[in-house]
């Protein structure tokens, strides 16, 4: 899946007929062209010409569907938000993998996607979100939601893991998954910076390899953790599978 894939419901408006299969199909160009040149530039840096032009939209099109630049924003973040939801449950989901190894293949997905683009799109949320403070303040709410809904998602599948065995007791599931997408993110921004995969593959490796490990006052002594060691060994073997199809 891709950010061609991408579609997104048009608001509807009142007292007036449904809309046109051209009107909507160009709805959905001004959403993944936007979605495009947000993910590489941010949103100060886009103008809506840029936008318009790749979608091959008029103007007025535009503004039949939103009433400025910060309402097409917020589409955007929703169209995202759904768009990265179903490229997460399509493996979280998978039944055929352990909980672990499902995580692993949604971060070596991830990384196959932003290489497919050399690196140059990072993820819309952290990008805007990094722009916080320049932009309409109606977006936090949305990028909030959107972290926590994600968050969410993945906090099921680390309980999954928790309840058979994979990862230590002592370990929150809704704390490491808050975990996991802060340095994710994190992960993303040095990948696009770098232009390059070894920030996201250091930090899913480093988090997977810790799910095991018992609590610090009992680690001296332990020796080297054998689940740790094959949920480390299950991503790069996930990794090496999800280029190899790219």
């Amino acid at each position: 899946m891709s950010l061609a894939d991408v579609t997104y419901d048009a608001p509807k408006r009142r007292g007036r007929p449904a809309t046109a299969p051209q009107d909507a199909a160009t709805y959905q160009r001004l959403i993944r062209a936007g979605l495009v040149h947000l993910t590489e530039r941010g949103y100060s840096a886009v103008g809506l010409d840029m936008i318009l032009t790749h979608a091959r939209v008029p103007k007025g099109s535009f503004y039949h569907y939103f009433p400025n630049k910060a309402a097409f924003g917020r589409a955007a973040i929703a169209a995202y938000r759904a768009y990265f939801v179903a490229k997460m449950e399509r493996h979280l989901s998978d039944d055929s993998l352990a909980p672990l190894a499902r995580v692993a293949a949604f971060a070596a997905a991830a990384e196959a996607g932003m290489a497919r683009q050399g690196f140059r799109r990072g993820c819309l949320i952290g990008n805007l979100g990094q722009e916080m403070g320049a932009l309409p303040e109606e977006f936090r709410a949305d990028l909030i939601a959107t972290l926590e809904d994600w968050q969410a998602r993945l906090a099921r599948i680390l309980q999954l893991a928790q309840n058979q065995g994979e990862i230590s007791p002592h370990h929150n599931p809704a704390d490491l998954a808050q975990m996991f997408w802060i340095g994710w993110e994190g992960a993303v921004l040095r990948a696009k910076l770098e232009r390059g995969p070894a920030p996201l593959r250091l930090f899913a490796a480093q988090f997977l390899e810790q799910l095991n490990t018992p609590p610090k006052k009992n680690i001296r002594g332990t020796g080297q953790n054998s689940k740790g060691a094959r949920n480390l060994g299950r991503f790069r073997a996930q990794q090496i599978h999800c280029l190899e199809n790219a």
